[in-house]
């Protein structure tokens, strides 16, 4: 895929340069441009490990009796999901589309006991342990083809609704999977002229979903930008970092687990008309470019929230703050 993303750029700056191919290797040479491409090699199996961890608190202020003053009650949770994840180039086209096959080789979610009474019963996201999809990446890091994915996580949805009733949906870490999958090669699939390379302090801009720990269909808008070229063992690493605040809207062809009307159990089944007053983050990513992999990344977001009780008293506000943190990183 490197080879075919190459062989475009340097048509490209032959042209540009009235058809000297000397202009254009010399520009390749320069160091001033870097191609970022996801590469593959056929029998080749990466692995990585993702963590999905947040705490969440929840203040409720109402006034107290007799008096213009309030009360504050705050009730504090966390959570987190661990999935190890393995990918297995199935048919490498370095002029093309790549097929990927991937294996949740395991998943583990846990609760502080405060946000979880399900004793026994596991999350919903955790059935994904042992399955596999395929997909097709092209050497952008685009990912053309998500119908397994899709038809995954719709089917994975369905396990988080109480057995012997679909209207009652349990706390699942469902939206955690999502974004450890759907957007893995984002920040090199969303640069804007790939062929065309990217220098250091160049910046572009992406969206991101929003794992929360209640039913909130959100996204980020992400600015990246090419914050310096290291020198590894491993090869030279693109330090990508990135930055987050909330975006307007949510793209119509980002998944959804699940759909139509349903209650929520757990201690969020309390609230509705969830409202994002902020989001601000921050991440990091290493990629490497002589292999055209990821080798780690770490985000970071705050998101606070207002919320109305299901069951309206006068003068009571919910104030939601998520601190949400999200790892990846390529096991050896």
């Amino acid at each position: 895929m490197r080879a075919a993303l190459m062989i475009f750029t340097a048509l490209i700056l032959s042209v540009i340069a009235g058809c000297k191919p000397g202009a254009g290797e010399k520009e390749l040479l320069s160091g001033e441009k870097q191609l970022l491409t996801v590469d593959f090699q056929e029998g080749q199996t990466l692995q990585y490990k993702f963590v999905s961890s947040r705490d969440t608190e929840i203040e409720v202020s109402s006034p107290k009796k007799g008096s213009k003053s309030s009360k504050k009650t705050t009730s504090k949770s966390t959570e987190s999901m661990q999935m190890v994840v393995t990918y297995t180039p199935v048919k490498v086209d370095p002029y093309g589309l790549t097929t990927i096959k991937a294996t949740c080789e395991s998943v583990k979610v846990t609760r502080s006991k405060r946000s979880d009474r399900r004793a026994g019963k596991k999350d919903a996201v955790e059935n994904l342990a042992g399955r596999s999809f395929t997909f097709t990446v092209g050497p952008t890091g685009k990912i053309e083809d998500y119908s397994q994915l899709d038809k995954l996580i719709k089917e994975i949805g369905q396990k988080a609704f109480r057995p012997g009733d679909d209207k009652v949906k349990e706390p699942d870490m469902i939206g955690d999977f999502i974004v450890g999958q759907w957007f893995l090669w984002d920040s090199i699939s969303s640069i804007k002229k790939p062929a065309k390379g990217v220098s250091t302090g160049q910046t572009w801009m992406s969206k991101l979903s929003v794992p929360a720990p209640m039913v909130l269909r959100k996204a980020r808008d992400v600015t990246y930008s090419l914050d310096e070229i290291r020198q590894s063992e491993q090869g030279q690493l693109a330090v990508i970092s990135s930055s987050y605040s909330l975006a307007e809207s949510v793209p119509k062809d980002w998944p959804v687990p699940y759909s139509g009307r349903f209650e929520v159990s757990g201690p969020f089944g309390f609230y509705i008309n969830y409202q994002v007053l902020d989001l601000k983050g921050k991440g990091q990513e290493l990629f490497n470019i002589e292999k055209g992999r990821i080798e780690q990344y770490n985000q970071q977001y705050r998101m606070q929230l207002k919320a109305s009780l299901r069951l309206p008293l006068p003068s009571v506000y919910p104030v939601i703050t998520v601190n949400q943190k999200l790892t990846m990183q390529l096991l050896e």
